[in-house]
């Protein structure tokens, strides 16, 4: 195993590992326990009790995180005609709506954070399912990528301010980045809130009994925190 480095031992002295931390608390512990040289990621991650070959214990959706990730996000946009006069007056970096961009896309440039489609373009953005569905690229009706024209520029401004989607892994968990560690503890907080209520809401009707088992919020490299999920679905959200 090799061996952990000093400024990573410092950050985990910092921490009880026994501990299940209110939320509050938790995310300002993730946010002191930063340690990397670069603005670290805060990420969010839930081990759930659900089964993800069951239909009916999905999940997948969007949330607008009140104070954005304190990133540039860079749009593409999949439309032709006024939606994509929409999508570029809108602020979109990449408009594909011809097919030298679909080209180049096929053949592997990604240099973009998130696609949205109108769905008169569906047709032709699935022949590049093998390059958008391994990087989460592909435009999708539920995770709110797949707009009509005339939802264009709300979708766009949602996309650059911080709208994120959560789904369920293959392994049942769920991972979220919530912002950086850069951000003041109040604004990671209430970001962490506007997710925790919007997984809540996200719950699906196949869940029976407890429905997030564990949650560890840490930055990036930092070491992770646990966070007590009845609080962070029930009480916190509910603020």
């Amino acid at each position: 195993m090799p061996k952990q480095g000093k400024n990573y031992r410092a950050a985990l002295a910092k921490v009880d590992l026994e501990k299940q931390y209110a939320p509050r608390e938790g995310v300002a512990l993730a946010r002191e326990t930063a340690y990397t040289k670069f603005d670290a990621s805060v990420e969010v991650h839930m081990r759930t009790a659900l089964d993800p070959r069951q239909a009916d214990q999905q999940v997948r959706d969007v949330v607008v995180l009140p104070h954005g990730l304190g990133k540039t996000v860079r749009v593409l946009v999949f439309a032709s005609g006024e939606g994509a006069t929409a999508a570029r007056a809108a602020g979109a970096d990449i408009v594909a709506d011809d097919d030298e961009t679909l080209k180049k896309i096929e053949g592997g440039m990604t240099d973009f954070d998130v696609a949205i489609a109108t769905p008169d373009m569906m047709g032709r953005v699935g022949r590049l399912g093998r390059v958008l569905g391994p990087r989460g690229l592909m435009p999708n009706p539920k995770a709110g990528t797949v707009v009509p024209a005339q939802d264009i520029e709300r979708a766009i401004r949602e996309a650059k301010a911080g709208r994120v989607e959560f789904r369920l892994d293959k392994t049942a968990n769920i991972h979220v980045v919530i912002g950086k560690a850069s951000f003041d503890a109040e604004k990671l907080y209430d970001n962490f809130v506007a997710l925790m209520d919007a997984i809540n809401k996200a719950r699906p009707s196949g869940a029976k009994g407890a429905y997030i088992k564990r949650i560890v919020v840490n930055s990036t490299m930092g070491p992770g925190i646990k966070i007590d999920p009845a609080l962070a679905l029930y009480v916190e959200a509910a603020e």
